[in-house]
């Protein structure tokens, strides 16, 4: 198989790349391998097999299978000098393989079966272990497979969807030594799945978000082979480093795949990691939550669009006086002896709020004054109840400039509908009722006897909720 180093030096100018130019050479006695991990355009890993002076070269990009039941692609390369079994670095920008190498195994391995469209070899790397075979498919196209039972039998594969866990409402801060706090971000909620270097973010009603948010993808590149599921919330920040739903509202309904990419340079998301839920191949949502954290510590993870903030014990009434005083939503208190409840509203997580927020639903809109006259000027909202009915719970005629009101405006519209849907009491007969499917966040100042809210300021559409989950705050 092994074609010399031609393909291999014509591809690089070894007077900008620290690649060796190599020559092909005799090898020792027992074969040698190497797994590279390549960030590069994709992520992948190189797979390097010496043989016949050269090193035989696959890309692998979701990296080496540790188990049976799965192949995955492995393409064919062209041949590699001896001396790229030491090689790590950065290839330059604007050269072929331009990014980091580092070296993720290296040993020696036996060769069972070497044909042209077939090797079977044994590896005794530190890593990369067992019996595996490399077949063609096509063209370049291989499919690499491990044929010895998987090294960890206990080893489960990564769930396809993990539903977040949700906390209560409350008005005071649970207090002692068995609490944690954190700051609550105000952003949207996104469950986070890195596998093969790749991460996958899905919002709390399980919509693909991934791509709105390209300059998250690095996240993925930082994980490496590990293989995890992350909680955490996406936040747009003002220029005083404060969380700002408003702006964050810009990234969350762009179309336009130029200016969701221009935005992500001049105005980045940060992904706030606060929980590790599922860890090569083993789910950590049984384990205590200072169990879950001290592995979430332990994965460093920190980066240009995210990080894993700190939590606090202990002195939770300082710090949530700190947040209010720097312009914060407020602060989740967890207990530390809490598993993970996915899908349900724990009362192991409390939230205390410094300005009270909550989703609703859209049911209508009146006409305002003046130059609004016939069109928006104020959304009339309600919460969904538990049999299902949408329940009254007043109008929002602040938080709007121009240019939102005319975009809500476009979308109001073709939801028109001549009956009300709402239940029970019902809003002014100037409302054009219109199909309940929209959710906004708003802040409000308390909720009357009657169940509306008072002074409620709009804070934006929001798509990572359905209906069914704006319902109104339970407040203890």
């Amino acid at each position: 198989m092994g074609d010399g180093l031609e393909a291999y030096r014509a591809k690089r100018d070894f007077e900008e790349t620290p690649e060796p130019a190599g020559e092909t050479a005799d090898g020792g006695a027992a074969p040698r391998f190497v797994v590279q991990e390549h960030s590069a355009r994709a992520m992948h890993w190189d797979l390097r097999l010496e043989h016949d002076g050269t090193l035989a070269s696959w890309a692998v990009p979701k990296g080496i299978p540790t188990d049976p039941k799965r192949n995955n692609l492995a393409v064919r390369t062209e041949d590699h000098p001896l001396e790229y079994l030491d090689f790590h670095g950065e290839i330059p920008a604007g050269h072929y393989g331009a990014g980091s190498m580092r070296i993720y195994d290296r040993g020696t391995f036996e060769i069972e079966k070497w044909r042209d469209a077939e090797v079977m070899v044994v590896f005794h790397g530190e890593r990369v272990r067992g019996k595996y075979v490399l077949f063609k498919t096509g063209g370049k196209n291989w499919m690499i497979h491990r044929m010895d039972p998987p090294e960890d039998p206990d080893r489960e594969p990564l769930p396809d969807k993990v539903a977040p866990m949700l906390a209560r409402t409350g008005k005071a801060l649970p207090v002692g030594e068995n609490w944690a706090y954190e700051i609550k971000w105000d952003g949207v909620r996104a469950i986070g799945y890195a596998e093969g270097g790749r991460l996958k973010l899905e919002s709390r009603n399980g919509n693909n978000i991934t791509p709105r948010y390209p300059e998250l993808r690095a996240l993925g590149r930082a994980l490496g082979t590990h293989e995890a599921i992350l909680d955490g919330e996406v936040v747009a920040l003002d220029a005083r480093g404060r969380p700002s739903f408003q702006r964050l509202q810009r990234r969350m309904h762009l179309t336009s795949e130029g200016m969701v990419r221009r935005l992500s340079q001049s105005e980045p998301v940060v992904y706030m990691i606060f929980d590790l839920l599922w860890l090569d191949g083993r789910s950590l949502m049984e384990l205590t939550y200072d169990e879950r954290r001290e592995r979430l510590a332990a994965l460093e993870l920190s980066g240009p669009t995210w990080q894993a903030p700190a939590h606090h014990v202990g002195n939770g009434a300082a710090l949530l006086e700190a947040s209010k005083a720097q312009g914060l939503e407020g602060l989740v208190a967890k207990r530390r002896d809490c598993p993970y409840v996915p899908g349900r509203r724990s009362a192991g997580w409390v939230k205390v709020k410094n300005v009270r927020n909550t989703d609703v639903v859209v049911g209508g809109w009146v006409g305002g004054d003046g130059g609004r006259t016939g069109k928006i000027g104020a959304l009339v909202i309600g919460f969904t109840t538990d049999d299902g009915d949408l329940r009254y719970a007043g109008k929002v005629g602040t938080g709007f400039n121009e240019a939102e009101l005319k975009r809500l405006q476009g979308i109001v519209d073709p939801l028109a509908r001549e009956s009300s849907p709402f239940t029970g009491i019902q809003p002014e007969k100037a409302t054009h009722f219109i199909d309940p499917v929209l959710v906004a966040s708003v802040d409000y100042g308390d909720i009357t006897e009657v169940g509306t809210l008072r002074h409620p300021v709009y804070q934006g559409l929001r798509d990572d909720l359905a209906p069914e989950d704006a319902v109104a705050p339970v407040e203890p």
